[in-house]
């Protein structure tokens, strides 16, 4: 056989691997998003072996902007030890328990794992605290979410983007809730079923891991979470998944396409007790830990960091990489950019060149920082 015909037949077989792939999802539910549907902004050829959800995750997980998260807070600032949750710990678990949700409700699997992967890259160095200060400062706000969506289109591979799936784009844009009652069908309308599942992982991880560490780094004691809450999650941090995931599952079943009479308007939601029990432990959170966690020594100190590296990059736009300068014209938002997806040891470094000595205590002494 020529060269010209083994490669011919090669394409031939890769083909049949991607066919193969698209055909299996005929068998998900009639709500299941499939990859065959999906769009991008630039057309391109096809993978001969991966479906494009596939393709999405692979970008994902080969990104800049997808390493750099093993490098952010989630919530506490350099918690000491090493078991503590990271960015990148936390988008992992949220693909995890996605993913469970999406094979038991027999969705597609692929749009879930892609989009949870994705779901957190626009985060600020120091967690929400960055983010915050940010939103303060731009004239027409941050928000997490809508950096990740620039990120994701435009600011990987300077400024030519991932050119990732319509479907992944938008359960990224909208995976952020409100304070307070987040579970509602108002919320997700107009949402793939595929959106929503990353939405609510996200909150079941992040409440599920972020008490964990709050009791390893003694913020919290197992006994200081009301009793009702315990009562329904358990003191585990495997119950308090357990419980919460197969809910999502038992509650959002109709959906799986097994059951008659499915509803017309379908969305991934918890019994009312569950969602109850999630709201409830969530404020309680919000209260105990997340709002302490901003204003204790080490967050004023984030807080001020950020602050004063925006402020400089604003004025010194040298001190920003042509490329990015280039599609962000306006000089707070070239900074904006650029501050934003540091890792928290690189804004230390950063801080140390703008300001010597402006990060004392925000690492006690656990990083060197190298002196210019």
């Amino acid at each position: 056989m020529s060269d010209a015909s083994v490669a011919g037949h090669l394409q031939t077989s890769h083909l049949r691997v991607r066919h193969r792939i698209e055909q299996r999802e005929a068998a998900l539910s009639p709500f299941a998003s499939k990859s065959a549907d999906a769009t991008r902004d630039r057309e391109e050829d096809p993978s001969s072996v991966r479906a494009a959800f596939q393709r999405d995750r692979d970008r994902i997980i080969h990104s800049n902007c997808f390493r750099r998260l093993k490098h952010k807070s989630q919530v506490l600032v350099n918690p000491q030890g090493d078991h503590y949750t990271t960015r990148l710990t936390h988008v992992l678990q949220v693909s995890q328990v996605g993913r469970t949700i999406a094979r038991a409700l027999n969705l597609n699997e692929d749009l879930v794992e892609a989009a949870a992967l994705a779901h957190d890259v626009g985060h600020t160095p120091f967690g929400h605290i960055g983010e915050h200060v940010l939103n303060e400062r731009l004239p027409d706000g941050f928000t997490h979410a809508a950096q990740g969506v620039r990120t994701l289109t435009i600011l990987e591979k300077h400024g030519d983007g991932l050119n990732l799936t319509h479907d992944v784009i938008e359960a990224v844009k909208r995976h952020s809730k409100p304070e307070g009652k987040f579970i509602t069908s108002e919320a997700v309308d107009g949402m793939s079923l595929e959106a929503q599942i990353v939405r609510i992982s996200d909150a079941i991880a992040y409440l599920a891991h972020d008490l964990a560490d709050a009791e390893r780094d003694g913020i919290l004691h197992t006994t200081d979470v009301p009793i009702q809450i315990r009562d329904a999650l358990g003191d585990a941090h495997s119950s308090r998944l357990n419980a919460m995931v197969v809910d999502v599952i038992d509650a959002s079943w109709d959906y799986a396409g097994e059951s008659p009479g499915i509803n017309a308007k379908p969305w991934i939601r918890m019994s009312e007790p569950m969602r109850d029990v999630t709201t409830q432990l969530r404020n309680f959170m919000f209260e105990r830990v997340y709002h302490p966690t901003s204003q204790s020594p080490e967050g004023l100190r984030a807080r001020d960091a950020v602050h004063l590296m925006h402020e400089h990059y604003s004025k010194h736009l040298d001190d920003i990489p042509e490329w990015m300068r280039v599609i962000s014209i306006e000089p707070e938002y070239a900074a904006a950019d650029f501050v934003s997806g540091m890792t928290d040891s690189f804004a230390i470094i950063a801080l140390e060149r703008i300001s010597p000595g402006s990060t004392q205590g925000l690492y006690q002494g656990r990083v060197h920082i190298p002196r210019t």
